[in-house]
């Protein structure tokens, strides 16, 4: 198995990777990592740490071609290769392709990854660990070339290759995701649907869809809306800017993270039509969709327009449609419609599915 994993500067996909491979190690699989930059340095040791992208356009494809020859030779010989690299560059030359046509159809990767990350956690570890220069507009252009750039290699070699997306959330978890997208490719893969937004202050039904998505991860290889959210980002800046701040603090992990509120008001609509085309993009990758609708607490369904959307969309795409409705109040028309089957319950359902055989032991 080859898998290309591909990702932009800030993304830290190297540590990302090595906790893959562990995994994959203490389940008895053979596995070995080719992190392309760090090859590259190692190659080209006159060229100090951070200036590789420097140097000239010729220079840098030369290197890049002799160790991509490496790479794919190592393929030949290894069981399991995750390859580690980008597939663009943005950089004082401009745009420009990291990879080469020619070679990645030698390597014939089984599948390509895009592995993303969020604003707040792309804008700390480019502010305290590269030191690169860029507002948050530039965080949400990188992104989406690269996700783009992905695609059409991918595309471009063979478009029966899988191509997925993958953002990295909570890690122990994506981590598993990722291992399971390697090596358990016959487990059905779900895209998670539930509300968010316009439940975030209420913790018995936020507490509901955390249940819901644990017991999700455990059956199926999940794709999770929430694993990178930003919604939240333009309403906490205009409520912060409201009350006289001009930044926006945000804890990411064990850090304090502080963002430019204008600059956050400025991606406000780029923040919108990216989740609005990566969750379809989660869809398309998945199997089904399982969307859950939990009651709130005067029992009415905490339906959101978002929801629905995303249901409709995979109905359309003709994928496996469940939801999971357990609110008093029945469902409307347009839910049973486009709906595979409606469970009243999360138990219920996991019954269902353990019946139909889906399971990723």
């Amino acid at each position: 198995m080859i898998v290309v994993v591909t990702g932009m500067v800030g993304v830290n996909k190297k540590s990302y990777l090595n906790d893959v491979c562990d995994l994959a190690r203490k389940n008895g699989k053979e596995i070995e990592l080719c992190n392309i930059g760090d090859m590259m340095y190692k190659e080209a040791a006159d060229i100090p740490a951070g200036k590789i992208l420097d140097i000239s356009m010729r220079q840098l494809h030369s290197l890049r071609r002799s160790i991509f020859k490496d790479v794919i030779a190592k393929s030949k010989k290894t069981e399991n290769l995750i390859v580690n690299t980008h597939a663009t560059f943005r950089w004082k030359h401009g745009l420009f392709p990291a990879v080469d046509f020619d070679q990645m159809r030698l390597l014939n990767a089984d599948i390509y990854i895009n592995l993303i990350d969020g604003v707040p956690a792309l804008h700390y570890r480019l502010e305290n660990e590269h030191h690169t220069q860029h507002d948050l507009k530039d965080l949400i252009v990188w992104r989406e070339e690269e996700i783009l750039g992905t695609e059409m290699i991918c595309k471009g070699i063979n478009d029966k290759i899988p191509f997925y997306c993958l953002a990295r959330g909570n890690q122990e978890s994506t981590v598993k995701t990722l291992y399971k997208l390697i090596f358990a490719e016959n487990t059905k893969k779900a895209y998670l649907s539930f509300p968010m937004t316009h439940v975030e202050d209420i913790p018995a039904v936020k507490n509901d869809i955390l249940k819901f998505r644990d017991q999700m991860h455990d059956l199926f290889i999940c794709f999770d809306p929430a694993d990178l959210e930003e919604a939240y980002l333009p309403i906490a800046a205009k409520k912060a800017k409201a009350d006289g701040h001009n930044c926006l603090n945000i804890k990411i992990s064990d850090h304090n993270v502080s963002l430019d509120i204008n600059q956050v008001l400025q991606i406000e609509r780029d923040i919108n039509s990216q989740i609005y085309a990566r969750d379809f993009l989660l869809i398309d990758q998945s199997d089904m969709i399982i969307s859950f609708i939990p009651a709130l607490p005067d029992g009415r369904a905490a339906i959101s327009s978002g929801v629905e959307r995303e249901l409709q969309h995979a109905h359309e795409a003709a994928k496996q449609v469940y939801v999971i409705w357990t609110a008093e109040q029945n469902p409307s028309v347009f839910v049973t419609q486009t709906a595979n089957k409606v469970f009243r319950s999360v138990e219920q359902a996991m019954t269902y599915f353990s019946k139909k055989g889906y399971s990723t032991k």
